[in-house]
């Protein structure tokens, strides 16, 4: 695709001073539009409902796990060998159902996170593609070391995502 790009850009430059003025050429900061479009914020929002439970639980477990760990700490010395092997094994037991859970709940977010964001890319794309298309735009890029606020174009693509419900 990078390839496409730069070979677009030499024919450009290599075409006479006055075609090339008539190019237009517009950016597109992707980022900021997967942080900060509406459809971006919906989706942080699914997600955190999504998850909301899952984390809710791991507060409780985490919770229950502090409260082991001191109580052994401050009764270990009395309790009897095998009473305490016991309590220090419900104790490692819960921390690997805590570490499990936690694993997992890090990876299905994740994996949602990511569906979400495609889902998005595919909704700017086509907001983008519009825009594009209406205004006469010859290029649009979504990468660049340096553009220009000139041809800055991401607060259009912000707004017609903000549109979209």
């Amino acid at each position: 695709m990078r390839v496409l790009v730069v070979a677009f850009l030499c024919a450009v430059l290599a075409l006479p001073g006055m075609a090339a003025a008539q190019m237009r050429i517009g950016f597109v900061n992707a980022e900021r539009v997967t942080r900060e479009s509406a459809p971006a914020q919906r989706a942080l929002k699914r997600l955190e409902r999504e998850f909301d439970k899952r984390q809710t639980e791991l507060r409780k477990i985490e919770s229950q796990m502090q409260s082991m760990q001191a109580a052994l700490e401050k009764n270990a010395p009395s309790l009897p060998d095998t009473e305490r092997r016991s309590k220090e094994r419900e104790f490692s037991d819960l921390s690997r159902d805590f570490q499990r859970k936690e694993r997992a709940l890090r990876e299905d977010y994740a994996q949602r996170q990511n569906e979400e964001l495609a889902g998005i890319q595919d909704m700017a794309n086509r907001v983008i593609q519009q825009i594009a298309e209406r205004e006469k735009f010859d290029l649009i890029l979504q990468e660049a070391v340096y553009f220009s606020p000139n041809i800055d174009i991401t607060e259009k693509v912000l707004k017609a995502l903000s549109d979209i419900r």
